[in-house]
């Protein structure tokens, strides 16, 4: 038996492409025609991920209370800190979160140039504190100091670093960004990202905060 349906109308043409009927009242439909972004739904997700680094800072600053004491006869924190390079570092990185306010400032005024400068000031800070940090390991590790010394010197370096490897992410990100400003402009999820880089830089500095009362003034406490 042979097949009777007609792959195109008589006329030879196909058939034009079906269009749906707009909705009726109380009508239920259950497909979108265009994607859908809920409302602040990125900086509520962002704000949950900032909670979960919350808890690693804090099982770091828990081992550091329990092992900064044991220096298994080698040096102190007395011995090994230099508070004023210390006070220095965290000045430029006091100084990044200003600058990162500015360019949000500037943000809200759309003005491009002024928040690709005040990013690239920001990013200079950053850069300047990753530097001073890493120096400051260098001579420790040359004074014989390195994180296989001693448990406190080992979750010393352990949270420290971890510190300094967010903020050395936080400075790829901002260059992404600046690259993406540049480009496209101050589009919706360029300011979307913009916010979310300043939350977690705010973040790193409160983090810094602890880190220096914490560990280095109190380190050098008898």
């Amino acid at each position: 038996m042979s097949d009777t349906t007609a792959p195109f109308p008589v006329g030879g043409a196909p058939a034009a492409a079906h269009t749906p009927a707009p909705p009726r009242e109380g009508e239920l439909r259950f497909m979108m025609s265009s994607d859908y972004h809920p409302p602040n739904g990125t900086l509520l997700g962002f704000w949950l991920y900032l909670m979960s680094d919350c808890l690693v800072f804090a099982c770091l600053f828990a081992a550091y209370g329990v092992l900064g004491r044991n220096y298994a006869g080698g040096p102190t924190g007395a011995e090994l800190f230099e508070l004023p390079l210390v006070a220095v570092n965290t000045t430029f990185l006091l100084l990044s979160s200003i600058t990162y306010g500015f360019a949000m400032l500037e943000m809200q005024k759309r003005r491009q140039s002024a928040v690709l400068g005040w990013l690239a000031v920001t990013g200079v800070l950053g850069a300047a504190f990753l530097s001073l940090e890493l120096y400051e390991f260098a001579n420790l590790i040359h004074e014989g100091a390195g994180p296989w010394r001693s448990a406190f010197l080992s979750s010393f370096f352990t949270l420290v670093s971890t510190h300094g490897l967010h903020v050395t992410f936080g400075i790829i990100w901002l260059i992404t960004l600046m690259v993406q400003v540049g480009k496209h402009g101050l589009t919706a999820p360029n300011r979307r990202r913009l916010m979310c880089l300043s939350m977690f830089w705010h973040f790193l500095d409160v983090v810094w905060i602890g880190v220096f009362t914490f560990v280095y003034l109190m380190g050098v406490l008898p």
